[in-house]
């Protein structure tokens, strides 16, 4: 996922109830946080982009697509998207539910304003956190895509530790021009180091399996 750093963050807010998208709404407003709203998870769904950064404030039950549908079409997406549940009081065995599968948190009305907004901006770092590091990875990939066949073997061996001598021979190729890659692979991955070049390729590894 390509990330966009120069989008204002959004705080989306679906819920059926007109009256508290208007109250929400005038909250966001009163502390300087941009918002939108839908009054149906299909009308979200319809207007949703995943390079929006921000957060979603989504009410566990509506006509329709309820909350939890929603919150499992987002995880099919590969959403990343922090969501924060507004429940009733029965509802809090779905919004445990709703946490097991992803959700960022939930509040149980009536609730206090400032608890909502504490939750929110807990939720906008962690959407900044989760896309810093999208960014970052893909960056990385970027840099990989960058390195030519040869340079790509080269890096497999040195993160495998092979000494200068030992690529030379694996490669049928001299130790001046294992030298050269080695040189081409670190300046096109901007290390310093074979040990932090190490430590890049493994993250880079380890985000395969999502955040």
């Amino acid at each position: 996922m390509a990330v966009d750093r120069n989008r204002v963050e959004l705080v989306t807010i679906v819920d059926d109830d007109e009256a508290v998208r208007a109250s929400l709404k005038l909250l966001l407003q009163s502390v300087g946080l941009a918002s939108r709203s839908f009054g149906s998870a299909a009308e979200f769904l319809a207007a949703y982009d995943p390079q929006q950064p921000g957060c979603l404030v989504l009410d566990v039950r509506m006509p329709g697509m309820s909350g939890l549908e929603l919150q499992e079409e987002l995880n099919l997406r590969g959403a990343i998207l922090p969501v924060i549940f507004i429940t009733g009081h029965g509802d809090v065995p779905m919004a445990v539910e709703a946490m097991q599968q992803g959700a960022f948190d939930f509040l149980q009305k009536p609730f206090r304003d400032q608890d909502l907004l504490d939750r929110i901006q807990r939720a906008l770092a962690r959407d900044r956190e989760n896309r810093s590091q999208l960014a970052h990875r893909d960056e990385i990939r970027a840099r990989l895509a960058s390195l030519t066949t040869r340079e790509r073997e080269v890096l497999d061996l040195m993160i495998k530790g092979r000494q200068n001598k030992l690529m030379a021979a694996d490669l049928g190729l001299s130790q001046r021009t294992i030298e050269i890659h080695r040189a081409r692979v670190m300046e096109k991955m901007d290390v310093q180091s074979v040990a932090e070049l190490v430590r890049m390729m493994l993250d880079q590894r380890q985000s395969a399996t999502g955040l």
